[in-house]
């Protein structure tokens, strides 16, 4: 039974049974250990209290619980492998039970993210799935203003992969961890944490983006409307008080064996939502409750998809690759440092490229009225600076409407074989054509690229249409596109000396006759200019929601399918 904690002057502090040795709900029945790592293992018992942990592959660690009842230690494993138990002995014993050793992964990010596989394109292929060796943690989302040492959610638990797991799994996560699963054959465990509407600032702790200028603005305007809140009546105290009474509700209902909020849903913790400062968006307030309680579980990688927030106008969405290096540094050596050195301090972080939204591509180039393409390129770059970090481009999925388009399918799945290729080595085509370097030769420009896989090809039938070329003028046009072995070469009749090119340079390039190579990977958007993409002294254009036509129904794309 879990035990509820007590609340003093807002802080969530923990209360210890002192006497009773216990876990955070991420030790669960049918949980997942990383193999060849080492595996951290924390909880809180009396403090002195001696802890000692057993598995059935053959290791045991003894430790000391310390002054505050706090204690961990790190247990090795070797092959993959299920069937496995875990027991924590002190005054009382844990026994989890159906524990596998084999691949561990963290799935995160904002709304989609957590999209449903349920609620995908693909859902009635899954509605007999049965893979008892893929398993999912999946949590409600929670945040909260200081860093929380566990998760209030009490249904968490691991998950084995039936047709009811994998429908409230997120999309991206599942398809990835199941394509892993297959294609590996051993133990793959997913640890799912996704928040709506969250800004990267709010997935970093405060204290290591304080000095960056846009960051302390988002932040100023969030203390701005605390404020404003706070005049109407809505203090920080009056919304604590309703938090933890909303708390004691939630707690009462799970003492009472509820488990359901209504039909469809579950119940979950209460969250704040007013004043802004105690609110999601603000900055560090998702790191503290979904990312701190979950550290250091040992993991192979992460898996990002997050960005939309951060790509309303191009000055943000072009900062925003800063930030994402940023954060994928603190996370590596914070698990790192956190696990006494088991987890690598270089682990793979794989990232999704925002797909397409916004009506179809018209114009040969779009401007300041479309960052997210600013934030396709910032993506992009990162994979160029960071090592160990890979982007899955999605422009042929997502929705001309709907900013949580259905169709994520092909994200989780080529995020697997970016996994497959880069991280597991298998000798395969991860990733689409690569864009490498161009030369000029009359009227003429040819663009070079690497990991062209069997060859480039075009997403359908026709001529590729998706990119332009610039002469000195900067004034760009549709260029005719033809494939020469592993280069495309452009020419336009209204540029006699191109100078620059671009390819599928729009928010929603997805109708184009894209570039592929012949596995089906398709190309990111890229350019070979270095020329400004907005004014920094002009106020940023903030990009337009499109309003959803009355009857509208999400229909999925065709595109060519993997073939590896």
């Amino acid at each position: 039974m879990r035990i509820s904690t007590p609340y003093i002057l807002g802080i969530l502090i923990p209360f210890f049974a002192f006497g009773t040795v216990r876990l955070p709900s991420i030790f669960s029945d049918y949980l997942v250990f990383q193999q060849q790592s080492g595996n951290p293992i924390w909880g809180w018992a009396e403090p002195g209290e001696k802890v000692t942990v057993f598995t059935t592959w053959g290791s045991k660690e003894s430790v000391t619980a310390g002054e505050d009842g706090s204690w961990k230690v790190i247990s090795y494993t070797q092959e993959p492998g299920v069937g496995h138990e875990v027991s924590i002995q002190g005054s009382n014993q844990i026994v989890l039970k159906e524990v596998a050793v084999g691949e561990v992964w963290l799935c995160a990010g904002q709304s989609n993210m957590g999209w449903s596989t349920g609620n995908s394109f693909e859902a009635d292929a899954e509605l007999e799935v049965n893979l008892p060796n893929f398993r999912i943690f999946r949590s409600a989302r929670e945040h909260w203003h200081e860093p929380l040492k566990e998760n209030r959610d009490r249904l968490a638990c691991w998950k084995p992969c039936n047709p009811k797991s994998a429908a409230e799994t997120s999309a991206v996560a599942y398809y990835f961890g199941k394509t892993l699963q297959q294609k590996l054959g051993v133990p793959v465990g997913i640890i799912q944490r996704a928040y709506a509407g969250t800004p990267i600032e709010g997935w970093m702790p405060w204290g290591i983006q304080r000095d960056d200028p846009r960051t302390m603005d988002h932040k100023k305007q969030l203390d701005e409307g605390a404020k404003k809140a706070i005049a109407r009546g809505e203090t920080k105290e009056k919304a604590l008080v309703e938090f933890q009474q909303a708390l004691a509700e939630y707690n009462a209902k799970i003492d009472r064996g509820e488990t359901m909020k209504n039909q469809s849903r579950p119940l979950s913790p209460p969250i704040i939502t007013k004043p802004s400062n105690l609110g999601h968006q603000y900055p560090g307030h998702i790191f503290n409750a979904m990312i701190a309680p979950i550290v250091p579980y040992a993991i192979r990688g992460v898996v990002w998809y997050q960005g939309e927030r951060n790509a309303k106008n191009a000055p943000q969405a072009e900062h925003y690759s800063e930030q994402l290096k940023q954060m994928i540094g603190y996370y590596r050596n914070l698990w790192h440092g956190n696990s006494w050195g088991a987890v690598n301090d270089g682990f793979p972080f794989y990232f999704t490229q925002l797909p397409s939204w916004n009506p179809v591509q018209t114009k040969p180039v779009e401007g300041v009225e479309s960052p997210w393409v600013v934030s396709r390129e910032s993506m992009l770059r990162v994979t160029q600076e960071l090592y160990n970090t890979g982007m899955a481009v999605t422009i042929d999925t997502g929705d001309e409407v709907l900013l949580h388009p259905k169709n994520k399918k092909p994200i989780g799945v080529r995020h697997a074989y970016l996994a497959l290729g880069k991280t597991y080595g298998f000798p395969l085509v991860h990733q689409g054509p690569v864009f490498s370097n161009f030369k000029v030769e009359g009227k003429k420009m040819l663009l070079n690229f690497t990991s062209s896989g069997s060859g480039l090809t075009g997403g359908r039938e026709g001529p590729l249409n998706a990119f332009a070329l610039a002469g000195k003028d900067r004034v760009w046009h549709w260029a005719k596109a033809k494939i020469k072995e592993n280069a495309v070469v452009l020419t336009s009749n209204k540029v006699k000396n191109p100078v620059a090119a671009r390819y599928a340079w729009a928010m929603n390039p997805s109708q184009r006759n894209l570039l592929y190579n012949q596995e089906g990977f398709p190309a990111s958007p890229f350019r070979t200019d270095d020329w400004p993409l907005y004014d920094p002294e002009s106020e940023p254009v903030e990009v337009t929601k499109p309003t959803r036509p009355k009857g509208y129904e999400a229909r999925d794309w065709t595109r060519p399918a993997i073939k590896n």
